[in-house]
C-alpha cells in the first residue's frame, strides 16, 4: 500500500521488538524449561495476542481506553494480576524437567500458546501503543486509513514472531545443558519470575500517559 511508510515502520518496529520486555522473558523461559517447540509456540501466542490488539484498535478500543479511565484501570489491573501470577509461578519453579507423554505435551503447547497470547491481550498499554504508534506511518491523504492501520498491526505481529521465534530456537538449543544443571535453571526461573513480578507491578502503577 503506497500510503504506508514501510521502511521507517519496519526499522522502528524491529528496535521496539528487540527491546527486552515481558514477551521476551516469557518466550525464553518457556524455551529454556520446556524446549524449542514450547518457546516457538509461546512466540506464536504472543503474535496472535498482538493480532487481537490490531483488530481491537481498528474497532476503536484504543480510543475507548484513552477516553475512559475506568475501562483502562480495570484492564490494566487484570493484566498486572496475570503478570504477577506468571512471575510467582516462575519464581516457585523447581527447575526440574518432567517427562511428559504426547497428550501432556499437547496440553503444554496449548498452555504455552495461551500464556503468550494472554500476556499481550491483557495489557491495555499495548492497545494504547498501537493507537499512538501505527498511525504515524500512514499518509495523511490515505484513502483507507483504517485498513492501513490494520495492515501495519498485522505486520508488527509478524515481525514480532520473526524476531522472537529465533530467540526461542536459540534458548531451546541451550535447554539440554539446563537439563543437566537444574540448579542454574532454578536461578533463571527465579530471576525471570522477579522480572515478571516487577513488570506486573510497573503495569499496575502506570498511567495512560
Amino acid at each position: 500500500m503506497q500510503h504506508i511508510s514501510w521502511l521507517p515502520f519496519v526499522a522502528t518496529s524491529l528496535l521496539i521488538i528487540l527491546t527486552p520486555g515481558q514477551d521476551m522473558v516469557l518466550v525464553m523461559s518457556r524455551a529454556l524449561s520446556k524446549g524449542t517447540r514450547s518457546g516457538i509456540v509461546t512466540a506464536a501466542g504472543v503474535s496472535v495476542g498482538l493480532t487481537v490488539h490490531t483488530m481491537l484498535a481498528t474497532l476503536g478500543l484504543g480510543a475507548l481506553l484513552q477516553a475512559s479511565e475506568w475501562v483502562f484501570t480495570g484492564l490494566k489491573l487484570v493484566g498486572a494480576l496475570y503478570l504477577l501470577c506468571l512471575g510467582i509461578s516462575l519464581f516457585r519453579s523447581s527447575g526440574e524437567f518432567a517427562l511428559s507423554h504426547s497428550h501432556g505435551a499437547s496440553e503444554s503447547a496449548l498452555r504455552a500458546f495461551t500464556q503468550g497470547a494472554l500476556s499481550n491481550v491483557s495489557n491495555p498499554k499495548i492497545a494504547l501503543f498501537y493507537l499512538a504508534f501505527l498511525p504515524q506511518f500512514v499518509s495523511a491523504d490515505a484513502t483507507h486509513p483504517t485498513l492501513s492501520v490494520f495492515m501495519l498491526g498485522l505486520a508488527f505481529a509478524c515481525l514480532t514472531f520473526l524476531v522472537k521465534g529465533p530467540v526461542a530456537v536459540f534458548a531451546g538449543l541451550l535447554s539440554n545443558w539446563f537439563r543437566q544443571n537444574p540448579r542454574f535453571l532454578t536461578r533463571m526461573h527465579r530471576t525471570s519470575g522477579v522480572v515478571m513480578i516487577g513488570l506486573g507491578l510497573k503495569l499496575a502503577f502506570e498511567s495512560r500517559n
